[in-house]
């Protein structure tokens, strides 16, 4: 195919010189220099295009490569937008301060991370969606845990656990329903197999919270003085009122009840938008400006400025950007064979069960780098893989538990993925700040790799099933007797 097209196979150094490039490059800017990620990615998509180039591509089709990475992120871009406006348009309405007064009220500075992890955990898993839940209760739970006195990096990472893992295991996640459909598994005997990674992930990851948060007052008072302050200057500022909560708790339901996120989140700005004119007494003009360009706030209170100045349409556009740019780098890897040469590579050394398991896992998190979008984590390796599992008589569901659990969970430390980028934009944190603490993300992974280590919860199939899916799906063919008819 290579010399029909007059394109070269790419060798497994020259797929990966642009991640490379980009890598380094990322390390100078972001690290040493202490800049934003946005030029080292476009230095990254020249380094992917002229490598692409120099393999007999023609400008057109890397221009082309690039279109289609963007038209991949076009609907996580138009939620990304709308989330703006719905942070924004919820602090005009005085929601996000009623959840954050009365969180104050309610939660105990010792165990606010355990509380905020659990009940996180609890939304996503109704509503099925990690950015949704981050975006909603994820905000307030920011605003509750700094006025506590907890480092942002660690609300972040028990925000960012609680919803990883509720997401993960509800029905209604799309990434739940991708990695069980690409892998031909009935989607809840793939929910009921993740139970073996996730359990456990988060078991560790709430001890661990419980521990950390036992320096924060364990009897809820050592912090009451700016406790008490935080609230009397909400008091001054917003309304505050329980009928408030009905906001949130309509978002929700839509969701819950299957709307789709795009229209529930416009369910959240216009009720939040009505909030801000009839609750809060807002004009007219000061509600619009505060759907483009934030809220706007002068108080006395430095955390009040710090949480209210926020939100709208103009604070998400430095995602909106990132994300564009990561999405240009990642359709060339795709779409020129870059990233399936480098993925072939990883193949080669899986040897057995856990060979097999692990290099599912790295995969994954090395797509989630390079790609930067936590969907093709889930689906280039799927793709990659699913015929190697079922010929070593291990069934699918082995599979695509190990495609959630380093795909799904790892997107979240990439700076420049689209999950990562999407954290940033809402809940203010960058990756490198928050990794340490995103417990739950960053323990399932290994777990998964322990699992195949020990045979604890690898299930395998018999010759006669295995046979039967390699009917099914591949016409009887395996890989061997594949490559055996190409080369002929």
């Amino acid at each position: 195919m290579a010399s029909q097209n007059n394109k070269k196979d790419f060798t497994f150094f020259m797929a990966l010189l642009p991640l490379l490039l980009m890598i380094l490059a990322m390390a100078t800017a972001v690290i040493w220099l202490g800049q934003d990620p946005h030029l080292p990615l476009i230095f990254g998509t020249a380094s992917a295009a002229v490598v692409a180039l120099l393999h007999g591509f023609k400008w057109r089709e890397v221009e082309e490569m690039m279109y289609k990475g963007i038209r991949l992120a076009l609907p996580a871009i138009v939620i990304i937008i709308l989330v703006g406006l719905v942070i924004g348009s919820w602090i005009g309405g005085g929601i996000v301060a009623t959840m954050i007064y009365y969180g104050l009220a309610l939660i105990s500075p010792s165990l606010f991370l355990v509380t905020i992890t659990i009940l996180c955990g609890i939304v996503a898993l109704s509503i099925g969606s990690s950015w949704s839940t981050m975006a909603t209760v994820g905000v307030a739970g920011m605003g509750i845990g700094m006025s506590m006195g907890i480092p942002p990096a660690m609300v972040a990472g028990a925000v960012i656990s609680g919803s990883y893992f509720g997401d993960k295991m509800s029905p209604m996640s799309d990434t739940t329903n991708l990695a069980s459909g690409l892998t031909n598994t009935d989607l809840f005997v793939h929910i009921k197999h993740m139970f073996y990674s996730t359990i456990p992930g988060l078991i560790i990851a709430l001890t661990v919270f419980f521990f950390l948060g036992r320096q924060f007052g364990g009897d809820g008072s050592a912090n009451a003085g700016e406790i008490s302050d935080m609230m009397t200057s909400l008091d001054n500022q917003f309304l505050i009122s329980p009928w408030l909560l009905a906001v949130p708790l309509a978002v929700i339901l839509c969701i819950t009840f299957k709307m789709s996120a795009i229209p529930a989140l416009i369910v959240g700005i216009v009720l939040g938008f009505l909030c801000h004119l009839f609750v809060q007494g807002g004009d007219l003009g000061t509600a619009i400006s505060t759907l483009q360009g934030g809220y706007v706030i002068e108080s006395s209170n430095e955390m009040i400025n710090e949480l209210f100045n926020n939100g709208g349409l103009d604070s998400m556009m430095y995602t909106v950007s990132m994300t564009i740019v990561a999405m240009t780098f990642a359709g060339i890897l795709e779409y020129s064979g870059m990233l399936q040469s480098i993925m072939k590579q990883i193949i080669k050394i899986a040897k057995g069960t856990l060979g097999l398991v692990t290099s599912t896992v790295v995969a994954a998190f090395a797509t989630n780098a390079t790609c930067s979008e936590q969907y093709i984590s889930v689906v280039v390796p799927s793709r990659m893989f699913l015929r190697t599992y079922i010929e070593k008589n291990l069934h699918s569901k082995n599979l695509s538990r190990s495609l959630e659990d380093g795909g799904t969970l790892t997107s979240v430390f990439i700076p420049w993925n689209t999950c990562g980028v999407f954290i940033y934009g809402v809940l203010g944190v960058a990756a490198w700040e928050y990794a340490p603490y995103a417990i739950f993300n960053m323990v399932a992974p290994f777990i998964s790799i322990l699992l195949a280590a020990t045979g604890i919860g690898i299930h395998k199939i018999t010759d006669e099933e295995k046979n039967a899916f390699l009917t099914k799906y591949y016409g009887g063919q395996t890989e061997k007797d594949e490559l055996a008819t190409d080369s002929m």
